[in-house]
């Protein structure tokens, strides 16, 4: 038998198509042998808030083991996983290939798959995850829609509470009246064929924020590669279902997958290079859509052609170089390493490619901010998600840089948000939405 933690972790398929995998009595089994494990090593206890509510329900029994607690009252344990995958990635000792076989994210994950199945879900909870509807509705009409949503509006946000569980103080994205696709049609870009790296052609996976909330951060991305000779296109065939496998509602990852994939397959083909924009997006792709339609040829040739966005401005520095004029950026920054990326196991990538820059004044922030994608703005959630993010917020204060910037925008928003929760004097901190979005900055691209 292997010592846990000596081997790179190892992921099962997820069977979500095999009946056994919805029984109730059989997730039950799987439910209490974990836990019970997870009792007796207790490790993640300052992880996510998953672990505390269980060792709490354990202790609080009439026998201070698992064998006293009623298996209704698992459902706080899994309802306060955000599926960020770090217990499973940094901390545990018994993932595969120990004999443990432990996947606590993934158990969670069929745990909301049952759920989902009988209808537990709620009707808002579902709607807020059909992200591309939502969007295109939003944008045109982003003034309006972000009127409506914004925090401090009084008529709006209790009715959003009541309606739709959205907490009315949590700060929620914006809508962009253009997407970057459209951005893209109307503003080509010129590449540099002076680059060392001319010659790449990469395809840009818009992602469902990147396309309608934050179009800047592609418009930051296709000119910084256009800079270093990168010939791009941008694609956007629909989300990657992220939203969904949060719900347990994995059949729709799996089409979904199946969907982009086809799109996306031509221009690999072409020899073309897939960049996502947000790390959710890139680990979908990377990692989870193998592990959920993995016979699929289309789906394992997009995981193995896909790359982070930090991941691969940094390949470019190693392998060609970078375009001269990069320049500084003054002021420091404070680069939060979100989970997700953290997840695909490439590195730090967004510290990589900011200490590319001329003098660079990195601080790094790894720790989990709390959101978890739509989590952490739920009326249940808000208040335990600003618990978990309260390190980073308190981490980003100390720094004292002038810029704030994580791979993950709605982590950003999430940790803005704790910052200005925190009580005493606090520095003056800019929040930018990716990491790239400065390094754009830094060639002297206006963003």
């Amino acid at each position: 038998m292997s010592e846990g933690s000596l081997e790179a972790p190892t992921r099962h398929r997820i069977a979500w198509d095999d009946p056994d995998f919805y029984d109730a009595e059989k997730l039950d089994a799987e439910l209490r042998r974990v836990f019970d494990i997870c009792h007796g090593c207790r490790r993640c206890f300052n992880l996510c808030d998953s672990f505390p509510r269980l060792f709490d329900l354990i202790d609080a029994s009439t026998t201070g083991e698992l064998d006293a607690v009623d298996s209704k009252d698992f459902k706080p344990v899994a309802d306060a996983c955000t599926l960020c995958d770090m217990c499973f990635m940094t901390k545990c000792p018994y993932v595969p290939p120990h004999e443990f076989d432990l996947d606590f994210p993934h158990l969670m994950l069929r745990y909301r798959a049952v759920e989902q199945r009988k209808g537990v879900r709620g009707f808002a909870e579902t709607q807020l995850t059909k992200t591309d509807r939502n969007g295109k509705l939003a944008g045109a009409v982003a003034p309006l829609a972000n009127w409506a949503a914004g925090e401090g509006n009084a008529l709006t946000r209790p009715l959003l509470q009541a309606m739709g569980g959205v907490h009315k103080e949590a700060a929620l994205p914006k809508f962009n009246g253009r997407s970057f696709v459209a951005r893209a049609k109307a503003d080509p870009v010129e590449v540099d064929r002076d680059a060392p790296a001319y010659g790449r052609k990469a395809v840009i996976y818009a992602t469902c924020y990147g396309n309608y909330n934050n179009p800047e951060i592609g418009v930051a991305t296709r000119a910084v590669l256009a800079r270093n000779g990168v010939e791009t296109e941008v694609v956007y065939p629909g989300c990657c279902g992220m939203p969904q496998l949060e719900q347990g509602d994995i059949a729709k990852v799996a089409e979904k997958a199946g969907r982009v994939a086809a799109e996306l397959r031509p221009w690999i083909d072409k020899g073309y290079d897939v960049i996502a924009l947000v790390p959710s997006c890139a680990l979908m792709m990377k990692f989870e859509w193998p592990l959920i339609a993995g016979g699929d040829e289309n789906v394992m040739k997009l995981s193995e052609a896909t790359h982070d966005i930090s991941e691969y401005v940094v390949g470019i520095a190693k392998k060609e170089g970078l375009a001269e004029g990069l320049g500084r950026i003054d002021g420091g920054v404070s680069i939060h390493l979100a989970c997700h990326a953290r997840a695909q196991n490439m590195g730090a990538k967004a510290a990589e490619m900011l200490r590319l820059m001329p003098e660079a004044d990195i601080a790094v922030i790894e720790r989990c901010s709390g959101h978890g994608g739509s989590w952490g703005v739920m009326t249940d959630n808000f208040e335990t998600a600003l618990k978990v993010g309260k390190p980073v917020a308190r981490q980003a204060v100390r720094n004292a840089k002038h810029f704030l910037a994580s791979e993950c925008p709605l982590a950003g928003l999430h940790i803005a948000q704790g910052i200005e929760r925190l009580e005493g004097d606090k520095p003056e901190i800019e929040t930018v939405a990716h990491p790239i979005i400065l390094f754009a900055r830094a060639y002297g691209i206006p963003i």
